[in-house]
């Protein structure tokens, strides 16, 4: 029984038929990944969440901006998870991280991350 080692016949097949997040994913594949052309929050900033904001809440874990519209949410990890009702209440598929230095996005519709 072999462990962890992959023959280079494997090797070479799964680099071949490997495919991204774009490739899966349309939503991902119609949006480059150049922040600049993001569009600006629509409230506020990049460094608060909009309904937490409002709520007077200021603890959460991360941002999230959606691609779409601009909506600055707080992720899954916060209490409050607006990045997710937002799209749920939306339906705009696509946001980003928007913590310093992270450009990933997320599909909702897909669950993949580009």
């Amino acid at each position: 029984m072999r462990m962890f080692r992959r023959s280079p016949a494997e090797q070479a097949e799964s680099t071949t038929t490997r495919t991204t997040a774009d490739d899966r994913c349309a939503e991902l594949g119609t949006l480059g990944i150049d922040v600049t052309a993001d569009p600006d929050p629509r409230v506020g900033d990049l460094g608060s969440c909009e309904e937490c904001t409002q709520l007077g809440e200021h603890h959460w874990a991360h941002l999230r901006i959606c691609l779409t519209c601009g909506h600055v949410g707080c992720c899954d990890s916060s209490p409050r998870r607006h990045a997710t009702a937002h799209f749920e209440e939306s339906g705009h598929p696509v946001m980003r991280s928007a913590e310093p230095g992270e450009v990933w996005r997320w599909c909702y519709l897909h669950e993949v991350m580009g």
